[in-house]
């Protein structure tokens, strides 16, 4: 389980069960497949969106554990057939230090395994047959993700990107999913609609300013501290917010010069870095991200008392000082 819990013992006991549920759905009966799939789950992830879930049934009564820990370990395996299919089309070979799925068992597989995924994650929200409403922000999660994902593709090499449309792209990659597993959980727990629309709003916040994070973080880390190639996105055209806010300084013109040769070099990535920081991108950046944050903690602070708010109260600072 990854370190990022070690303070919250309670939520880091549950997520250890629930990745327990996780391994035991994906077992096959066939050695390849099960070792394919315990590599991925085992990889050491933050679970973020499982432990989102847990807090958001804190605003409830009805949830049993069973079907609250099943609803997440689902969460879960959806995340993570988005990151199996996002790595192939972005190409990567590392994620959380260690080679992609695609990488290690070749890009036809990924997208079974990624599909496969997909129909385990809903298969185990039928079993359990949990309400309409939870299928219907579950769906709605997964619709608002693709389409963020078909955008991007969509803006690849554009250099010209508006901010407007960047934070159009993490609203559906990462902010979707985070809004769906808060709300989703307390939906669960018998939460008035009130209260899970609140709660989804919160969540949306916190996403992104947790990519708008990941994106300095790929500008002040090293590829062994981040544990995924953190020049590779801008060789393929996936620009993050700190170049594209410098696109739009006086660096413009020259890292566009850079940007439309047919091949760049390591070092030339590196320029396009330090000058994305130097014109104020990262800084820029830095500032949204921190606004965000106030504005998912303005939330936080308006929920009603108890757990899930005390547990949200520590765990949106963390997300925003977080190294890795």
């Amino acid at each position: 389980m990854s370190k990022f819990w070690a303070s919250i013992p309670e939520v880091n006991d549950e997520l250890e069960a629930i990745n327990n549920i996780i391994l035991e759905t994906n077992t096959l009966g066939h050695k390849y497949l099960n070792d394919s799939l315990n590599y991925m789950f085992s990889s050491g992830g933050k679970m973020l969106r499982p432990a989102f879930v847990l807090i958001g049934s804190q605003f409830g009564d009805q949830a049993t554990k069973s079907r609250l820990h099943n609803l997440a370990a689902a969460v879960e395996i959806l995340h993570s057939a988005t990151l199996i299919h996002d790595d192939i089309i972005d190409e990567a070979y590392l994620r959380r230090k260690q080679p992609t799925i695609q990488a290690k068992y070749s890009k036809e597989y990924a997208v079974y395994m990624g599909d496969f995924l997909f129909s385990q994650c809903f298969l185990m929200l039928a079993e359990y047959e949990v309400s309409t409403d939870v299928l219907k922000y579950m769906a709605k999660g997964i619709n608002i993700v693709c389409r963020g994902e078909m955008l991007q593709n969509a803006l690849r090499y554009d250099q010209d990107i508006s901010t407007r449309n960047y934070l159009k792209i993490i609203t559906g990659k990462t902010a979707a999913l985070f809004a769906a597993s808060l709300s989703v959980g307390a939906k669960e727990a018998g939460a008035d609609e009130a209260l899970v629309k609140s709660l989804a709003k919160i969540g949306g916040h916190v996403g992104m300013a947790f990519q708008l994070i990941d994106d300095l973080l790929d500008y002040e880390s090293t590829a062994a501290e981040m544990g995924k190639d953190v020049q590779g996105d801008i060789v393929k055209g996936y620009y993050s917010l700190p170049m594209i806010k410098a696109l739009k300084t006086v660096y413009g013109d020259d890292m566009k010069a850079i940007l439309n040769k047919k091949s760049i070099t390591s070092s030339e990535v590196t320029t396009l870095i330090d000058w994305s920081r130097q014109s104020g991108g990262v800084e820029s950046t830095r500032r949204l991200a921190e606004k965000y944050t106030a504005k998912a903690m303005k939330g936080v602070h308006d929920l009603p008392e108890g757990r899930g708010k005390d547990l949200l109260l520590q765990i949106v600072p963390m997300l925003l000082e977080r190294k890795y």
